[in-house]
């Protein structure tokens, strides 16, 4: 039971830092990354907040995913609602400025990003399972037989082009993000020593049986 219960709050305190990371990277102000784009893009056309507009956009995926036959896990389902619900409480008590200028909006989003890289870690680490963007990457790569890397190239791109064109801000700060997040989750990995090719993930039949069998 003491395992599973630090594996729980490793899941939670990942989605947290995640969700703070995504709202320094918004109040860096010099261009969304390309999920933020389209969530902000929704959330401007909807009227919904910007953490609802997420878990709106997860749930879409998810069904996707579900449709595809692709398997989840506990963490799949309760990050898509925690972690937006955790960008609206940042949000709404109002904890981070927005950036006044360019300099200060650039080491913003850094930081953001290397935050989303820990929550990251502290996640995949708890392996309850990838998130419905991770899996949507994973159902493209198996479908069209391409690379992984060109197919979460695509997923990306799409979430951008989409929120650009629902209102999301797409800036200079849209192209770091792209570019600089997958450096960033390689040095918190190698700071904190995690590979994480090694994690096998539980699917939610997997954590279902383990909780109620006490297979801990």
């Amino acid at each position: 039971m003491k395992q599973f219960l630090v594996r729980v709050l490793h899941m939670l305190t990942g989605f947290f830092l995640f969700a703070l990371g995504v709202v320094l990277t918004i109040s860096a102000n010099i261009g969304y990354g390309p999920w933020e784009v389209f969530h902000v893009g929704l959330a401007y056309q909807t009227g919904l907040s910007i953490g609802i507009a997420s878990i709106f956009a997860g749930i879409a995926l998810l069904v996707i995913v579900v449709l595809c036959k692709e398997k989840f896990g506990l963490g799949t389902v309760t990050g898509m609602v925690l972690t937006g619900l955790f960008v609206d409480l940042i949000i709404y008590i109002d904890v981070i400025p927005v950036s006044p200028n360019i300099a200060i909006g650039i080491a913003m989003l850094i930081v953001g990003l290397f935050i989303v890289s820990m929550g990251t870690y502290f996640y995949i680490r708890s392996a309850f399972g990838a998130g419905p963007r991770d899996n949507l990457m994973v159902v493209l790569t198996r479908k069209t037989k391409l690379p992984i890397g060109v197919c979460r190239g695509m997923v990306e791109v799409t979430a951008t082009l989409v929120g650009w064109l629902l209102g999301g801000m797409v800036g200079i700060g849209t192209i770091i993000s792209a570019f600089a997040i997958g450096f960033c989750v390689q040095i918190t990995f190698k700071v904190m020593k995690f590979d994480a090719l090694t994690v096998k993930h539980e699917t939610l039949k997997q954590t279902y049986d383990n909780v109620f069998h006490k297979k801990f």
